[in-house]
C-alpha cells in the first residue's frame, strides 16, 4: 500500500541513515586549509570589492560626510568603518556560501569537505547564520585544540565532513 507524503514537511537529507555510519570527519589540517583560503578570499578579494562599492555609494550619496570620514585615514571613523565592513563580509560570505552551495565555501570546495547538520540534513539558513555569528566569538578558531572541536560546530549542532 502506498501512502501520500507531504514533501514540504520532510527535511532534505544529504545521506541515508546507513550512510551516516560511513562518513569521515574533516581533519584538523583540512579545517585549517578551509580557514586560510576563506580568510584570504574574504580579506583580499571580497573586502576590496565591498569596500570600493560602499565607498563609491557613500561618495555619491553623501560626499561631504565621506570627505570628513576619510580625510584622516588614521581616525576612529575609518577604523570603525573597516571593522563593520569586515563583520558584514564575514557574515554574508559564510551564511550565503554554506546555505546556497549546500555546505560548501571556497575553502571547503578546494579541500574536499562540506558542512552538514549532525542529523545528516543539509544546513538551514538559520544554521548557516548561527555558524557565521559563532565564528565571531573571540578565540573561537583556537577552540579546535580544546574539547570536542570548534565551538561553531558544537553550538549549532553541525559538523564538517570529507565529501570526496
Amino acid at each position: 500500500m502506498q501512502t501520500e507524503v507531504n514533501v514540504a514537511d520532510q527535511k532534505q537529507h544529504l545521506f541515508l541513515e546507513e550512510d551516516l555510519l560511513h562518513f569521515q570527519y574533516a581533519s584538523t589540517g583540512q579545517r585549517f586549509v578551509n580557514f586560510l583560503i576563506d580568510n584570504v578570499f574574504m580579506n583580499y578579494g571580497l573586502s576590496y570589492i565591498t569596500g570600493a562599492a560602499v565607498g563609491y555609494l557613500l561618495g555619491t550619496l553623501f560626499p561631504d560626510f565621506t570627505v570628513a570620514l576619510f580625510s584622516d585615514m588614521e581616525s576612529a571613523g575609518v577604523m570603525l568603518f573597516g571593522v563593520i565592513l569586515a563583520f558584514f563580509n564575514h557574515i554574508i560570505y559564510y551564511s550565503f556560501c554554506e546555505k546556497v552551495f549546500r555546505g560548501y565555501t571556497l575553502g571547503k570546495l578546494i579541500s574536499g569537505t562540506r558542512a552538514i547538520r549532525t542529523d545528516g540534513a543539509e544546513l538551514t539558513f538559520s544554521d548557516a547564520i548561527l555558524r557565521s555569528l559563532s565564528r565571531l566569538v573571540p578565540f573561537e578558531a583556537l577552540s579546535i585544540w580544546f574539547g570536542d572541536g570548534l565551538w561553531h560546530d558544537q553550538w549549532t549542532k553541525t559538523m564538517v565532513i570529507k565529501s570526496r
